[in-house]
């Protein structure tokens, strides 16, 4: 069996940086591909961070740092063959001689189908082949456990999942790594660590549905009656994508974690004990080109593009961390972290890749 099916990630994940015109319609190209899920950041500014794709459609738009509901607005107007179009919205993505980054994936060139593999019919993009799906899907209000079908035909690792018709409801994270047995979900619009506690959960996954916990009308909910959701779903590919947990020692001379890959793109958060009040740090290899890569952009915050102390470096196999910061190198803590890759560190013909 070959190590990978996948020899350029870039044909399912690319990032790309362009910079704003102003224009009511600024065609951004360099993609590779028709990208399905476009998630795109003012690097220099405090604006939001901006999620849409191509179920949902053009103008329909949730931000990773905030808990409002879906709005319509020219921010991203077109899916385009070579990237996308983005319009002239006020504090969007093309605010003139502003520069901007956007982390693109690729999942099924918007073709949908309804899938009844859970309690609850969805309706779901998925692109097996790199472990990604888009599901949405319309909340019952049961008081029991529901489960909902995700599409990818192999065992999902993560899921993050967000009311669209509801405002003042948060983005929950379910990572296998942090959440197994249901023990609990992490919110990507928020610092706090992983929370146990909160009823409004996934709880597990498998090989074709996530489970939400029952409704609970006290709560922010995955399933409130006739609501609408999205949830972004990941399964593991070797070679290409990995998510899992390591332990931090607060020191610039870190843990090295071996993903099978040089990554791409990679996303971090502190869980443990000291996990609550520090961010969702994100890094990736167009930002930085050499290491050690600094340039961090957080999930959960509006804020623009820092440096301070959150210094990794992406290697041929993994990931090596550089920093002392907590957020990232937790002291004999947890974080727990998510990657995808530029390419496999062994090919599909067994040939080794060079080094960063």
């Amino acid at each position: 069996m070959a190590y990978t099916t996948i020899d350029n990630g870039e044909e399912h994940f690319n990032t790309i940086l362009y910079t704003g015109d102003g224009s009511a319609d600024n065609d951004i190209t360099g993609v590779g591909f028709a990208p399905d899920w476009v998630w795109a950041k003012n690097r220099g500014a405090a604006d939001a961070h901006w999620v849409l794709d191509s179920t949902r459609g053009a103008t329909k738009g949730l931000y990773t740092n905030g808990t409002a509901a879906e709005n319509t607005q020219n921010h991203l107007i077109s899916f385009d063959s070579d990237g996308f179009s983005v319009g002239n919205q006020a504090n969007g993505l093309n605010t003139s001689s502003n520069n901007y980054v956007s982390w693109n994936w690729k999942c099924n060139g918007g073709t949908t189908s309804s899938n009844s593999d859970g309690d609850i019919t969805a309706t779901v993009q998925a692109n097996t082949t790199a472990g990604f799906s888009i599901v949405t899907y319309t909340g019952n209000g049961n008081a029991s456990a529901q489960t909902v079908g995700h599409g990818l035909g192999a065992e999902c690792k993560v899921v993050i999942a967000k009311s669209r018709s509801i405002g003042d409801e948060s983005w929950r994270v379910f990572h296998e790594s942090a959440s197994q047995s249901g023990g609990g979900n992490l919110f990507l619009n928020g610092t706090s660590g992983l929370d146990t506690s909160d009823p409004a959960r996934i709880t597990s996954t498998n090989t074709t549905t996530f489970t939400l916990d029952g409704y609970h009308s006290t709560y922010d909910a995955l399933n409130e009656n006739s609501a609408t959701y999205l949830a972004y779903c990941f399964a593991e590919k070797q070679g290409y994508s990995k998510f899992g947990k390591f332990r931090g020692n607060a020191n610039a001379d870190g843990a090295f974690i071996y993903t099978g890959f040089k990554p791409a793109w990679l996303m971090i958060k502190n869980i443990g004990a000291s996990g609550t009040g520090y961010h969702w740090y994100i890094w990736d290899n167009k930002r930085d080109t050499i290491n050690v890569m600094d340039n961090t952009l957080h999930a959960d915050q509006s804020n623009a593009e820092n440096t301070f102390d959150q210094d990794i470096d992406f290697v041929s196999n993994g990931f090596k961390l550089r920093g002392s910061g907590v957020g990232m190198n937790p002291n004999s803590h947890d974080a727990i972290y998510m990657a995808f890759a530029e390419h496999p560190f062994v090919s599909s013909k067994g040939v080794p890749v060079t080094a960063r």
